[in-house]
């Protein structure tokens, strides 16, 4: 999501205010964001977290729809 808009890591995270290893460990999957986090995801996208975030067969966020 954040390719077809064309923003860098940088543009998200700021968007965010989070930091830009932040935004590529969200979309990697090395980092669940915390639950307020999620929701300026959400907002940011106009997208319900549910939309966004899926957990896999082993309850980990899956985000490669994120990127």
């Amino acid at each position: 999501m954040r390719a077809e808009r064309d923003w860098t890591h940088a543009d998200l995270a700021k968007a965010l205010d989070v930091s830009r290893q932040t935004v590529n460990a969200i979309e990697t999957g090395k980092y669940d964001p915390s639950l307020p986090l999620a929701f300026k995801i959400s907002d940011l996208f106009g997208m319900s977290i549910e939309e966004i975030f899926e957990n896999d067969k082993d309850g980990r966020l899956d985000t490669s729809d994120y990127s």
